[in-house]
């Protein structure tokens, strides 16, 4: 399992899995993928596996943009347009229920899986001519979650370039890792928050789409979203403006954050496969 063969010597991305601690990130994350794929439940009963993994996804980031709610509150409910809590996690949810739906288009034209993710996250609680689409000169970003941030974002103009340089690279097909595209992908996002609104959310939906269509990953089953919430907000915050700065100490410690949350993903699923084999859930 890992990224495609596209030529990494035409991937800017490919240097970044040089820098100091990624290669170890990277096989840190293959062999916990590795561990929950190779267990004797996951063989059996893998769309069990899949459908916890995307709950408990959901569950995570949900947390992180302020809506910490116990995962059997999640199970359970089917009302989520009644408070702000409950919308949060109702577009989480169909977020992780949207992304298995859009890797065919993601490896064609990324931007407009951003817009759809955007328009299923925020459709009916912004206004209309403001959902699925970047920034517009002079539009701020209005996302309580992402305060902590040190770095500003940048302008309408400087995200459009780099939305469309960050498409490039991935319609050209990254030869870097998978950890590192989804990486890059998550915190590009977060550094350009090119929505008004729901970023995080998109980005991480965003970063499950690429471990999913990369192959590291293909059944979905190491929710990367648990992971970034059980390692806290503080940290992830800290992490992000490590990757925003653009130094290579700070973009590498992005990826190994990301890794890590990988790692406690698939730790989280390898919990569920030995309570299924217990007959305990």
């Amino acid at each position: 399992m890992g990224a495609n063969n596209a030529d990494t010597t035409t991937d800017p991305l490919a240097p970044l899995a040089e820098l100091p601690g990624v290669a170890a990130a990277v096989d840190a994350v293959r062999k916990a993928v590795d561990g929950v794929y190779g267990h004797r439940v996951m063989r059996r009963r893998s769309p069990e596996i899949t459908a916890e993994a995307a709950l408990r996804g959901a569950r995570g980031s949900a947390a992180l943009a302020g809506a910490d709610w116990a995962l059997e509150e999640v199970r359970r409910r089917s009302d989520f347009g009644s408070e702000e809590e409950a919308r949060t996690v109702g577009a989480a949810l169909r977020l992780t229920a949207e992304a298995g739906q859009l890797l065919g288009v993601w490896r064609d034209s990324p931007l407009r899986v951003l817009a759809r993710l955007h328009l299923v996250a925020a459709g009916g609680t912004v206004p209309h001519d403001t959902v699925g689409r970047p920034r517009l000169a002079g539009e701020s970003v209005t996302e309580p979650g992402l305060d902590g941030l040190a770095t500003p974002a940048p302008g309408a103009e400087a995200v459009a370039a780099r939305l469309d340089a960050l498409s490039r690279i991935l319609v050209r097909g990254p030869g870097a890792p998978a950890l590192v595209t989804a990486a890059v992908v998550h915190g590009e996002l977060l550094a350009l928050r090119p929505f008004g609104t729901h970023n995080a959310l998109v980005a991480r939906a965003a970063e499950r789409i690429v471990l999913i269509g990369a192959g590291l990953d293909p059944k979905g089953v190491t929710p990367s979203e648990v992971g970034h919430a059980e390692q806290g907000r503080e940290a992830y915050l800290a992490a992000l403006d490590g990757y925003a700065s653009g130094t290579a100490e700070g973009v590498a410690g992005w990826i190994a954050h990301c890794g890590r949350a990988v790692e406690l993903g698939a730790r989280e699923s390898v919990a569920v496969c030995e309570a299924l084999q217990r007959g305990a859930a």
